[in-house]
């Protein structure tokens, strides 16, 4: 039986989430190549090419959040972690994270009053007047999947730690 096979639902989630993401980086990685080409060679612009790229990058942003929350590979510094006994490091991890949620849980929660504001504004784009909103709510949805791993990690945190991806320790530079 391979690796692939032994995955269950929260896992696939977990990848789930890492496609959309780099997705959306993709998306805002073609449209700018398009945006340069068209204007440097043809003196033409897409319609809300720096709307939509700025709005996409919003997207992608939260949606990186989600994944780097999970794997736990955000800038953090571990003086006091690496020195400390393993029952202390684990109470931190767990400490951390609740905290972490607990934030992410408050932003998640403005940010969709932020979603319902802007849709009731009437909000549009400058050339297209498309309505932001909708860009606002899939990056919600990348918050709330935040959200979502953050507690996933928290429960695996304490019942069954082994069962999260090691982080990527720093390479020492030679």
């Amino acid at each position: 039986m391979d690796a692939g096979a032994k995955r269950g639902p929260v896992d696939r989630f977990i990848d789930l989430i890492e496609v959309t993401a780099a997705g959306f980086l993709a998306v805002v990685t073609l449209l700018t190549f398009v945006s340069v080409i068209l204007r440097y060679f043809f003196a033409w612009a897409i319609p809300d090419s720096y709307d939509f790229t700025r709005l996409l990058l919003g997207i992608l942003i939260f949606w990186g959040i989600a994944v780097a929350s999970y794997r736990g590979d955000h800038i953090s510094v571990d003086l006091l972690w690496s020195t400390s006994p393993p029952w202390a490091q684990r109470a931190m991890d767990v400490f951390s994270a609740l905290l972490t949620l607990v934030a992410m849980a408050t932003f998640t929660w403005m940010f969709a009053v932020k979603v319902i504001g802007t849709r009731a504004d009437n909000v549009g784009t400058f050339d297209l007047r498309q309505p932001v909103w909708a860009y606002y709510l899939v990056a919600w949805f990348g918050l709330a999947a935040a959200v979502a791993l953050l507690v996933m990690r928290t429960v695996r945190l304490v019942l069954a730690p082994e069962k999260l991806a090691p982080a990527h320790p720093p390479q020492p530079v030679e």
